[in-house]
């Protein structure tokens, strides 16, 4: 797949450069040959004979950079004294602070803020641990828990590794559901060992929102952690994904003029995310969903499901694949109405697309490179997905879950239920109204100011409900 330069994997060049005419021309054109895409110029300073630029440049990664940096210094009389990668400075010194939300400014704020005040709202929470919540930072916080097992598409790199992605998840969680969060990368991958450590931590927090620890480890994580805490737990990469996943496929169904119930679905991938989009799925009425892994469509009679019993594939042949389907992906998705991608990249062309029935929807969600080449899907679906910010209909974590959290701490409770999960994603897809939808418009942006009070205000509803139901 031929990788577009990227804001992500952008540049910016201080150099020095002669103050002729065309300096700054040759400067861009050499940057252009070498397939960067100039993107900021800016003079900080002139003189004479010279200026000082800096250049920002969208590249396809860093041996681009080489070849870009190596093609500006062709230009007569060009000085580069230093590349800044523009993510790495994002990132310098980490993505998140503390501050405090009371001044401290003279001995009455100190005595106030700290000894001797502080005792009497120590023994108001021991009276009532319930004020926790009044007059603690656990009212708004998130504990954003990972292993560092299963990091975006980066594969088991630790907890350490894995941290800048928690910091940004927090950030999001602050933008996007003005959520207070604080990342939790914990060194072990033994499963009692995590959720001792959560439930040691666990009085700080509102909510843990779980984040790329592997399956099947995931699952008995979230389900013990669920059963012992009384804060709700949400683990985003099954669930996050599920809703707007189930959101966008609403709407896609709307634009072709097809049913839920009525549609054939294939699904590439059984590890958390697609085990969570199968629940929601059959949850919001599919009938006829067949999912394939790396040994082919899934089938309670598949040699490796009869010889190793392993749960999760049980459970799955247990509840998909009425019509008996075998074989390959391919072969699978031959007839098909729906294919939904949560596993590797490049696993089918266009020419598979066109086996599907007519006007076919696809979520290629394998992300950076999908499961098949957007433009090669779009010649014959009639909607097209992707996790990927540079095309349409982008399937987005962040579209769901500062709201889902909102909701969840506005109704204080730790009941969350697939009827929750569905609200919030009937709630993202009906922002969308009937005359914006059309095969490039399923789902909404992420900067739509709507996005996170809408989904919030579902959830609170769907989660207080919920919990009088649990009770009763």
């Amino acid at each position: 797949m031929n990788i577009a330069p990227s804001v992500s994997n952008s540049i910016t060049v201080r150099l020095e450069l002669p103050a002729r005419a065309t300096a700054v021309s040759e400067l861009t054109t050499a940057i252009e040959g070498s397939g960067g895409l100039v993107t900021g110029l800016d003079v900080t300073a002139s003189g004479p004979r010279r200026l000082q630029v800096d250049v920002t440049v969208a590249t396809r990664g860093s041996e681009h950079v080489d070849e870009i940096v190596a093609e500006m210094r062709t230009v007569d009389g060009v000085e580069i004294s230093k590349v800044s990668d523009r993510t790495f400075l994002m990132h310098l010194g980490g993505m998140l602070k503390i501050e405090s939300t009371v001044p401290i400014r003279t001995r009455d704020d100190l005595s106030m803020v700290y000894t001797p005040g502080v005792a009497r709202v120590c023994m108001a929470i021991a009276e009532n641990p319930q004020d926790a919540r009044r007059l603690t930072i656990k009212r708004n916080m998130v504990a954003v828990v990972t292993d560092g097992s299963a990091v975006l598409g980066l594969g088991n790199i630790g907890p350490l590794a894995a941290l800048p992605v928690m910091e940004g998840k927090a950030a999001l969680f602050k933008r996007f559901g003005d959520i207070d969060a604080f990342p939790i990368c914990l060194d072990t991958q033994d499963v009692d060992e995590i959720v001792a450590a959560v439930k040691a931590i666990a009085p700080v927090f509102a909510g843990i929102n779980l984040e790329d620890i592997s399956a099947p480890r995931c699952f008995e994580v979230e389900a013990r952690l669920r059963a012992e805490l009384d804060i709700p737990v949400f683990h985003d990469d099954q669930h996050g994904t599920a809703i707007v996943v189930l959101a966008a496929l609403r709407n896609a169904l709307r634009v072709v003029g097809k049913k839920m119930a009525d549609v054939k679905i294939v699904q590439s991938g059984a590890g958390a995310a697609g085990t969570a989009i199968l629940k929601l799925l059959i949850k919001a009425g599919a009938t006829d969903i067949v999912v394939s892994d790396i040994h082919g469509a899934i089938h309670a009679a598949r040699e490796d499901i009869v010889r190793d019993g392993a749960e999760n594939l049980v459970w799955l042949s247990e509840r998909t694949n009425k019509r008996g389907v075998t074989g390959t992906l391919k072969e699978a998705i031959a007839g098909a109405d729906v294919f939904i991608g949560v596993s590797a990249p490049d696993l089918l062309t266009g020419d598979d697309i066109a086996t599907m029935n007519h006007d076919s929807i696809v979520f290629a969600l394998a992300n950076p490179t999908p499961e098949v080449n957007i433009a090669a899907a779009s010649k014959y679906a009639a909607v097209v997905a992707s996790g990927r910010s540079d095309a349409a209909n982008q399937i987005n974590n962040v579209l769901v879950f500062p709201g889902i959290f909102r909701g969840l701490l506005d109704a204080q409770t730790n009941v969350v239920t697939d009827d929750v999960l569905v609200a919030a994603a009937n709630a993202l897809a009906n922002i969308i109204g009937q005359d914006e939808l059309n095969p490039t418009y399923i789902i909404p942006s992420v900067f739509n100011p709507n996005v996170a009070k809408v989904v919030a205000a579902a959830v609170r509803v769907a989660a207080i409900e919920a919990k009088k139901t649990s009770v009763e």
